[in-house]
Formats: structure tokens, C-alpha cells, sequence
């Protein structure tokens, strides 16, 4: 977790769970392999906390120190476990393997320590109480990791009764950047201090964050007033509170309203497609797409006009506008949607700059684009590109009689 090759999502399915279970989470710490610096962290953790929840080192090899600084800190010896040692020699053989001697030092338990039982790895985890405060040692594996914990840690957890729970509110957000959210929700959220509130920026869209603690029996009267008037202040700006994607939203209102979607894309390249196939049963509103990168495909699939592309460029509004038309007329659909834009890292000019993007959107009755100049490397402005037209197809069909509010 100290290097650049791995993801910490551990800490983070933890948090969750501990949330629900009642703990606040106050500190997580990342240390690498070492029996000293490892001692440490718990020494602290012990003074500070009820629960302590360590993830990795519990492996054969020699960098598997958990155990041996677990042991160290609280004083307690460590033996080799017949039964559990006799279970691993087991797994491998029902595998077609003779254990490895190294693999005998995942049988060695702290004394005192129930064991954990792993049913998709070989390293057991333990669980154990040190005056008052109740230690977990888990592997580091996510998929065992997991397991473990919701088989045998949460229920434990659970028992110690915390009487808290955290009362949740997200809202998703798009259309506006994470300093116009914060503009707008700031003068509401300020009022209500005990919920802790959070705006997030991801590549497609924005979170926001409603938490309080609430106490046992407690009512989230303030949570639930203050989630009201967020919503009444960002409006349709809002595409779930669900934790729904924006593709599934999407769907269901091409559902809903009968509609068919065609895409043409260029500098997207079928990441538009991508997502909106992600969903089970797009195939009902969802026709197919052109991957217009060439001029000639624009043209010869598209209907682009040669003029159109010769006088304003691939990337341009007009150009946008011209292959939204063209592929709902190509493949028949009800709506169709374009995106071209120069996703670099050349290309660029000062009239027309890396990250400069045109969507596109047509329906028979309206045609309309809309101009953004993308932040990011080539990957970011694509992706970024892929939801800023999700995002305006949305507004295009929620507004569907209503141009002034499409371009918005």
C-alpha cells in the first residue's frame, strides 16, 4: 500500500461496514512491512481506540509480520495450532499440492486469539481482547478480506452494541462543477453543524454527502429537512439520490417516454456506447452507434456534408449537430446523440484546444449542441466527454418540449 502498484479499497469496505455497524472510524493507518513500525501503530491504536481492525501479514513468507508484532505488543506467545495446520495440509491436497513447509507458520496462533476461519485463502485471521479493546487480524486479499469480515467479524462487532447508527443522504450531481454545488448547498448546509456534509468531484459527475450520527432511538429530523432543501436548491441538477448510474437513469427515461437512442462518436470512440450497454436490457432503447472518426465515415455513414466538415472542421458545432441528425436518421432512431472533440495530446490549436468537445443531440423536433473545453491527459477528456453528453442527453430528454431549459 506504500507503493504505487496497489489500490487500498480494504480500508474503504471496512469503513463502510464499521459505519453501519455503528463505529466511527477515526484513523486509518498505512505501514509497510516492518515488526518495529507495525508494534508502533498498535501501541497507539490501543490507547486511542475500541476496536482495532488490521488487513495483510498474515501470509507464509517472511514479510508476513502482523502476527509476530501483534504478539510482541501484547505480550502473548505463539504456538503452532495441530488442528488448523492439519487443515491447511488438507486444502492444498484437494488441490493437488504438497504444502510448502513456509506454509506452516499460517497454522501459528497468538495465544488467547480465536481463529478466523478464511474460506477463500489459507491464511486464518484472529480475533482477540486486550483490556477492554478488541483487536481483528484479517488478510490482505480483498475477496478474503471481505468474506471474512462479514462471516465472522461483523457479527462480533455487532455485539458490542454500539446504539449508534449513521443516517446516510447522496445526491449525484451534473451539469455543474463541484464549486458551483458547494455555492449553492453551502448557505443551507452551514445551519445544520451536526450533519457532516461532503462535496466530492469524480470524473463524470459530483457526490454529495449527507452523514449524521444519529443516537439510539434518535429521529433525523434535521438530516431529512436539510436533504429537502438541498434538493429543492439543485433541482433536476440531481440525477439520482439512489446511488444509480447516470446510464440506468438514462434508460429508464428512454423507457419510459418509448424512445429509441442512436450515437455517432468520434473522439469518444465507442466509450458512449460502452456505458449505455453496461445496462441490463439497453437493447430495448438502445439501436447501436457509428464510430465516425475518419472525415470519409463521417461523411459516407453519417451524412455529414462535405461543405459542413470543409468549412468548419470535424470538430465544430455544426459538425455536432450534422451527425446527431445523421445517425438517427442512418439507424432509425427516436434521438440521436454525437460527441467529436480533440482528446490531444495533439491536435490542438489556439482557436481549437486539446480538450475541446462538441455534443451533439437530435430528436426531429429540436436539434441543438453544446461547446466544452475538457481538462485532463487524452483517457480524462474522453472519459470526461463520454458524461458530459450522458449528462446533456438526460437534460434532452427531461426537457423534451422545453429548449430553454435543454440549454441550460
Amino acid at each position: 500500500m506504500l507503493t504505487p502498484d496497489h489500490l487500498d479499497t480494504n480500508s474503504l469496505f471496512l469503513t463502510e461496514r464499521l459505519n453501519d455497524a455503528g463505529f466511527e472510524v477515526h484513523l486509518k493507518t498505512v505501514v509497510g512491512d516492518n515488526e518495529d513500525e507495525i508494534a508502533g501503530v498498535l501501541r497507539g491504536a490501543l490507547q486511542r481506540s475500541k476496536l482495532v481492525i488490521f488487513s495483510g501479514g498474515l501470509g507464509p513468507t517472511e514479510d508476513d509480520l502482523t502476527r509476530t508484532a501483534v504478539a510482541k505488543v501484547l505480550h502473548r506467545t505463539i504456538s503452532l495450532d495441530p488442528s488448523l495446520l492439519e487443515a491447511l495440509r488438507q486444502r492444498f491436497a484437494s488441490r493437488g499440492y504438497n504444502m510448502p513447509k513456509i506454509n506452516e507458520r499460517q497454522a501459528e496462533v497468538i495465544h488467547g486469539a480465536e481463529i478466523l476461519q478464511n474460506a477463500f485463502g489459507t491464511a486464518p485471521g484472529m480475533w482477540m481482547e486486550e483490556n477492554g479493546v478488541h483487536l481483528a487480524l484479517l488478510p490482505g486479499p480483498p475477496r478474503e478480506l471481505r468474506a471474512m469480515f462479514d462471516a465472522a467479524v461483523l457479527p462480533r462487532v455487532l455485539s458490542l452494541g454500539r446504539g449508534r447508527t449513521l443516517a446516510k443522504r447522496v445526491f449525484h450531481v451534473t451539469g455543474m462543477t463541484e464549486s458551483e454545488v458547494d455555492s449553492h448547498v453551502a448557505p443551507i448546509y452551514k445551519a445544520y453543524p451536526r450533519v457532516q456534509t461532503t462535496v466530492l468531484a469524480s470524473t463524470g459527475h459530483i457526490a454529495l454527502r449527507l452523514n449524521r450520527w444519529l443516537e439510539l432511538g434518535e429521529d433525523p429530523k434535521d438530516l431529512d429537512e436539510l436533504a429537502s432543501k438541498i434538493r429543492e436548491a439543485l433541482g433536476d441538477a440531481i440525477f439520482t439520490d439512489s446511488g444509480e448510474s447516470l446510464e440506468l437513469v438514462v434508460g429508464r427515461q428512454l423507457c419510459e417516454s418509448g424512445r429509441t437512442l442512436a450515437v455517432a462518436e468520434s473522439c469518444t470512440s465507442g466509450m458512449i456506447g460502452m456505458r449505455i450497454t453496461r445496462v441490463p436490457g439497453s437493447s430495448d432503447y438502445f439501436l447501436g452507434g457509428i464510430l465516425c472518426y475518419s472525415n470519409e465515415v463521417k461523411m459516407s455513414l453519417c451524412g455529414v456534408p462535405e461543405k459542413v466538415l470543409r468549412e468548419h472542421g470535424a470538430v465544430s458545432a455544426e459538425v455536432a449537430e450534422a451527425l446527431a441528425r445523421g445517425v438517427r436518421n442512418s439507424l432509425k432512431s427516436s434521438v440521436g446523440l454525437s460527441a467529436t472533440g480533440i482528446a490531444g495530446p495533439g491536435g490542438g490549436s489556439a482557436e481549437k484546444p486539446v480538450g475541446l468537445v462538441f455534443v451533439g443531440l437530435s430528436d426531429g423536433e429540436r436539434t441543438a449542441h453544446w461547446r466544452r473545453i475538457i481538462p485532463g491527459d487524452r483517457e480524462t477528456i474522453r472519459e470526461r466527454a463520454t458524461y458530459f453528453a450522458l449528462s446533456l442527453l438526460r437534460r434532452f430528454l427531461l426537457h423534451h418540449r422545453d429548449a430553454e431549459n435543454v440549454n441550460k
